[in-house]
């Protein structure tokens, strides 16, 4: 274990992102349904993947374990064969997609935005290894590639067609060309208070994919998933596979010398810009595997989230942020505030005669709380408070959000964040003080 504690950052992740991996076609094998394994990843790269599809209706169990490591393995494999070196924001870029890949992203409609950025390398002669996260990325308009390939422009699903996969490359091609760009950019719009600062670039693409291929030209964008299929639920699969892979990450980082106080220092830590692995070593980033991810399961199982496909994708869309400075501590506030504002607005829609249907367990509002952890860098700069500000103007737009991208963009939260930024910051900035400033104020 001596030898892995004194592994360079970017050889340490791309070993723990082979593991995470082959977790999850270990997982998909010990599922009770491992014998429809392939005929049920059929169904899943065959259907349409809008906002909020549950795999687990579609395809089972086995198969969206299947999915799910099959997309980690082939983004693993970019990261190791374009000859990335990788950091925090690889970090962050590769558990997202995993995420996704439990709920939106297969194995089939990745490619085309990947496919975009191959190109922009290309032209600029700019070196792959430095793009694979804007790759990764790329695939949050995932479900836009499976619609233009399966059934645009009509609402039936038809198949695979070789006119719609053209389109589905050609928009691909397209997005995902421009799209690094658009990452350059995007802190300079909220000032690095996002975590998931690509969902900018991404969700204000399928905003204009959205009415350029269906608004203007007057066609009908498709319906979302049938609330039914949240109904299939896993719940003890779910804990039993996070609490063993979580539990796992924990023994790690004990073996690796990891000890209470070296964690404690992650805890404390108040820099917006943190890189833990490279900062704190791979030991601590690891613990923080083990202990965010344990957090995020044990809220989940709190409130009384239903663990679908979708639950089990957020809960590593969440962790994906666990080396850029999210953990227990700088997300409390933003969950709290989350708690605290469907409470406030349950009340407040009783005493208006309202139909209140956003309650703290609502699978909406589980993901929306997911994606709010991307304004972390908030409650290490200002404080808690404004965290939970924060988090209850998140939880207030975050499912009107959908309204603007057709919910062809996977990224809605952390898109949503963004939005955020744009209202609180200028204010946050202007007439508040960071922690700093109270600290020196006060000496």
């Amino acid at each position: 274990m001596k030898k892995l504690k004194e592994l360079p950052e970017s050889d340490f992740l791309k070993l723990f992102f082979a593991f995470i991996s082959v977790s999850f076609l270990v997982g998909a094998v010990c599922m009770p349904d491992r014998a429809e394994m392939f005929a049920g990843l059929g169904r899943i790269v065959s259907s349409p993947s809008k906002l909020s599809l549950n795999t687990f209706a579609v395809g089972g169990f086995s198969a969206t374990f299947l999915n799910m490591g099959l997309v980690a393995l082939a983004s693993t494999a970019l990261f190791h064969f374009c000859g990335a070196k990788l950091n925090n924001v690889s970090t962050l870029a590769f558990l997202l997609t995993l995420g996704f890949s439990g709920w939106g992203i297969n194995i089939v409609n990745m490619w085309p935005g990947v496919l975009g950025v191959f190109l922009y390398c290309l032209v600029k002669k700019a070196a792959p290894g430095t793009m694979v996260n804007a790759m990764l990325f790329s695939t949050g308009l995932a479900p836009l590639f499976s619609d233009l390939m399966l059934r645009y422009p009509g609402a039936e699903v038809a198949g695979f067609q070789p006119l719609g996969i053209l389109l589905a490359v050609a928009v691909g091609l397209a997005a995902g060309f421009f799209l690094p760009a658009g990452i350059a950019y995007a802190p300079k719009v909220h000032h690095g208070f996002v975590l998931y600062s690509a969902a900018l670039p991404v969700g204000m693409t399928a905003f204009l994919l959205q009415g350029a291929l269906y608004k203007t030209m007057g066609i009908d964008v498709p319906a979302g998933p049938a609330a039914e299929t949240a109904s299939v639920v896993q719940p003890l699969g779910v804990n039993l596979f996070c609490l063993i892979l979580f539990g796992l990450c924990i023994v790690g980082a004990l073996l690796m010398g990891c000890k209470p106080k070296d964690y404690w220092e992650v805890l404390k830590d108040r820099d917006a810009a943190v890189s833990v692995s490279g900062k704190f070593g791979s030991a601590a980033m690891l613990m923080n595997v083990g202990v965010y991810g344990l957090f995020i399961l044990a809220y989940y199982n709190l409130i009384g989230a239903s663990f679908t496909a979708v639950t089990l994708g957020v809960i590593f869309c969440m962790l994906c942020c666990c080396n850029s400075g999210s953990n227990p501590r700088t997300v409390l506030p933003l969950l709290i505030g989350y708690v605290g504002a469907s409470y406030l607005f349950m009340g407040l829609s009783s005493l208006a005669g309202g139909t209140f249907a956003q309650a703290i367990n609502a699978q909406a509002i589980v993901v929306g709380a997911c994606f709010c952890n991307g304004l972390s860098p908030i409650v290490r700069k200002y404080g808690w408070q404004y965290g939970v500000a924060a988090a209850v103007m998140h939880y207030c737009i975050v499912t009107t959000v959908p309204n603007l991208h057709g919910g062809f963009c996977l990224y809605n939260g952390g898109f949503t964040s963004c939005l955020v930024c744009l209202l609180f910051v200028p204010v946050l900035e202007n007439l508040c003080k960071t922690h700093e400033e109270r600290l020196a104020a006060k000496a």
